[in-house]
């Protein structure tokens, strides 16, 4: 980190630039539309995403840094646009307020979802249409590899209160081309990593950790890989768009076009699932496309599993300590039978138009909320809200060398202000 802040200053003074640098901790608060608190929003600056913090549960944060004035601060959350200000923003005042507007992690419109039809024709003409968006998207989306920075957040949030939240800046490079099945492979090369708690959760937490058989547990498979990593490299790779798509074309008879406005036609595919009525799952992926070139503007999929066990299942040692580590009553749990669990995870993709007129991933978002029920009707939520933005890109770069990829990130512990 101090490597780059001397690289910052020296390119100033080489440049010839005088100007006035801050040491100094800007206090402001995070709000929604409502003027209500965001918790775990992170707040970093733009061109070193390494230097940040993030909000405590009523929004507010400190963050303390060294630069010039007019360095430009990200202040972002799952599920809002994100909000840019800069240093000198936010010391013109004692504290100040920013407001984030809600961007929906699903459709930005409601989806009146068609019925599929059976006749001929209609199903010609779907195939048509089907045939002409996959080759759109072959156009549009570039074989080369590209590097991406980005800045991936994953919040923890229980009983609708969020308890902690883990910050990596990473680079990835999406290869299209080097795999023969159609996706995308991905390396991963981890740069930071901060995790954020509010102090009473944390002293819970560590409660917990040091007095079962976690710790050992955690520490044997941490030794092996980084499950941080595995987590912030896994969300990126989720929804690959062409590699969906081309498997799901033949399966026309499930396809509907569910809305069209403003200029947008929106395809939705579904998939269905039933085990012997033990374990249940539905995606619906929806295709947001612009209506006159049929290129792709989002990318959104809905998925919702349930799992049906009729005698419950036992939770024991190691998996009992996480129970309790996900769980914000203040009793420890001793016994726990799962009889039923269920869930919920929307995925939504943006994507930008880039200087040769391919399309690149700018963003990318998930909600998850999973609750598990015992055989004595006691409930356990558990809500993820995760967001990947990139904040730089580059195209027709070579794969990255065994030595950049990343299975181990060692992390910074902090408690929010």
């Amino acid at each position: 980190m101090r490597k780059k802040l001397l690289g910052i200053l020296l390119c100033v003074l080489l440049g010839g630039i005088a100007c006035e640098l801050r040491g100094e901790s800007y206090v402001g608060r995070v709000v929604d539309e409502r003027g209500e608190g965001i918790g775990f929003a992170t707040v970093y600056l733009s061109a070193i995403p390494e230097i940040g913090t993030a909000t405590n549960n009523d929004g507010w944060f400190e963050l303390t840094c060294h630069v010039h004035e007019t360095s430009e601060v990200i202040v972002s959350f799952i599920g809002y646009e994100k909000a840019v200000v800069t240093i000198g923003d936010l010391a013109s005042r004692d504290s100040m307020t920013i407001v984030l507007k809600e961007q929906p992690i699903a459709l930005q419109e409601m989806v009146v979802e068609g019925k599929s039809s059976k006749k001929k024709n209609r199903r010609k003409e779907m195939s048509r249409l089907l045939y002409e968006v996959y080759n759109r998207m072959e156009y549009d989306f570039s074989d080369d590899n590209t590097r991406y920075k980005i800045v991936s957040d994953v919040r923890m949030d229980a009983e609708g209160s969020p308890w902690g939240m883990e910050q990596m800046i990473a680079e990835v490079v999406v290869m299209p081309a080097r795999r023969s099945d159609g996706r995308d492979s991905l390396q991963f090369s981890g740069k930071h990593c901060k995790r954020f708690f509010d102090k009473s959760i944390r002293a819970r937490a560590n409660d917990i950790y040091e007095s079962g058989e976690l710790a050992e547990k955690e520490l044997r498979a941490a030794s092996e890989v980084d499950s941080g990593v595995v987590v912030h490299k896994a969300l990126w790779g989720m929804g690959n768009i062409k590699y969906d798509f081309r498997k799901f074309m033949s399966d026309v008879k499930h396809w509907t076009v569910t809305t069209e406005n403003d200029g947008e036609t929106v395809l939705t595919h579904r998939e269905k699932h039933n085990y012997l009525g033990l374990f249940k799952f539905e995606i619906k992926r929806h295709y947001i496309l612009d209506s006159e070139t049929y290129s792709v503007k989002r990318f959104s999929e809905e998925g919702e599993a349930s799992v049906s066990i009729p005698f419950g299942y036992k939770v024991k040692g190691v998996y009992l300590d996480m129970l309790n580590l996900l769980n914000m009553d203040q009793d420890r749990i001793e016994k726990f039978r799962i009889r039923r669990g269920n869930g919920k995870v929307s995925l939504n993709t943006i994507y930008e138009r880039g200087e040769d007129g391919k399309i690149y991933v700018k963003e990318k978002n998930l909600v998850a909320d999973v609750k598990i029920t015992s055989t004595k009707k006691q409930d356990i939520p558990l809500n993820v809200r995760a967001t990947q933005r990139a904040t730089w890109r580059k195209t027709g770069v070579e794969p990255m060398k065994s030595g950049e990829i990343t299975r181990r990130v060692k992390r910074e512990v902090v408690e929010v202000y």
